[in-house]
């Protein structure tokens, strides 16, 4: 029998067990707690986007309807985490204007939780002030221009393919090391997307930029042609050109060189490299021997052969966009980043903060499907580049073969 001291004894400690129980589960049950921003929720998570589905840069607004196919496969599975991707994807017609317009849409009227892979230099800078400013992720934006990768001054954004001027330097070493004494014609278009990439050429060309570059010249995104410009280049004597254009301009420059007779080396900026939206209606034969660079691995290269994540993409694209060309790399593009952006998701779990959204993206070590062998997703919280590596890449008349090894990184 115990006595009455000996019970309330035992009473005392089994409420002091309980409570020390009961202290230890909180902790757990806090962190357990989902975490919401606006445009998350027990069942969505609503991301916003905008293409160029119409307008002078249209042809790449393939990449955003590969993205929206592979969300649409991943709601199909059960989406992230139970949530399904509400993706809506806006047309800004490459109109910086109209970028401003359709964001502002977005994170005001529709309450989206992020921006994701807008396409455009100057389309991006119009609107990152104000995704700053509203603590709104800009992440994985759909250019190379070196200012998305800033984690000091723009905390909130973060670019994704490899920076313009770390591709215009793997171009000009080339140059410098096959071509020594080339005489260079420059096309450029007339904004930041064509400055980045000038600035990365002209900086690994260094002191032989002011003598080796005998013409450069510039067009407007809403010029109708190069014609005048192309005639240009071949009066200088130029006998490499470098080609810093969108896929409009690209594919008039390719066949204008053709017409002409005009046959310099011609490096290509990989914005513009896509088979169908440029070569093709340039014409197959007059893009043979056109260099390029890719960091994204074509269905058809030999590279690809056997490798389960190709498949998948080829499948992905037969059943939800089968209008699209999966050898566009456009497509592979969209395809590899939403992939990049499901991995964020799928890390930040049940916290879908804005702030952790931003952690999660700035702690990656990921190999999303559809990039080159070698090449992988890194990034920290002082490192907003997530693929820093290129290999170039030659047109042989029906595909891209890529030669040497690895730029970059």
């Amino acid at each position: 029998m115990l006595t009455r001291f000996q019970a309330g004894l035992r009473r005392h400690f089994k409420l002091a067990a309980a409570g020390v129980l009961l202290a230890c589960a909180l902790p757990l049950a806090a962190q357990a707690q989902k975490k919401y921003d606006p445009g998350a929720s027990d069942t969505e998570i609503k991301i916003g986007s905008l293409s160029p589905y119409s307008g002078p840069a249209s042809a790449y607004g393939t990449a955003g309807k590969a993205m929206a196919a592979y969300f649409e496969r991943l709601n199909a599975a059960g989406g992230i985490n139970g949530r399904k991707i509400n993706f809506l994807a806006q047309d800004d017609a490459y109109n910086p204007a109209k970028s401003v317009e359709q964001t502002r849409k977005l994170v005001e009227q529709d309450g989206v939780l992020l921006m994701f892979a807008s396409l455009g230099t100057a389309q991006n800078m119009a609107v990152q002030r104000y995704l700053t400013a509203k603590k709104i992720p800009q992440l994985f934006v759909n250019t190379g221009a070196t200012r998305f990768g800033d984690p000091k001054n723009f905390p909130w954004t973060m670019g994704w393919q490899p920076t313009y001027q770390a591709e215009a330097r793997a171009y000009a070493q080339h140059i410098l090391a096959t071509k020594p004494n080339a005489r260079i014609a420059v096309l450029m278009q007339n904004d930041d997307f064509g400055k980045d990439f000038m600035k990365g050429f002209t900086d690994a060309l260094g002191d032989k930029a002011r003598t080796q570059i005998v013409q450069h010249l510039t067009y407007e995104v809403t010029d109708p042609t190069i014609d005048s410009q192309m005639v240009t280049f071949k009066s200088s004597g130029a006998d490499v050109f470098f080609n810093i254009s969108t896929p409009k301009f690209a594919a008039q420059a390719i066949r204008k060189a053709a017409e002409l007779g005009w046959k310099p080396t011609h490096y290509l900026v990989s914005v513009s490299q896509s088979l169908s939206s440029v070569l093709k209606p340039a014409g197959l034969d007059n893009a043979t021997g056109v260099i390029s660079s890719t960091y994204l691995l074509a269905p058809s290269d030999p590279a690809a052969k056997g490798v389960k994540e190709m498949a998948e993409y080829l499948a992905v694209m037969k059943q939800y966009y089968p209008a699209g060309d999966p050898e566009d790399t456009l497509n592979v593009l969209g395809y590899s980043v939403a992939a990049t952006l499901a991995q964020v998701l799928r890390q930040a779990g049940d916290n879908l903060t804005r702030e952790n959204i931003m952690k999660q993206a700035a702690s990656l070590n990921f190999t999303p499907p559809g990039l080159y062998p070698g090449i992988e997703v890194k990034t920290g919280p002082d490192d907003f580049y997530p693929i820093e590596k290129k290999v170039l890449q030659r047109f042989n008349g029906k595909d891209y073969e890529a030669f040497g090894g690895l730029y970059g990184g």
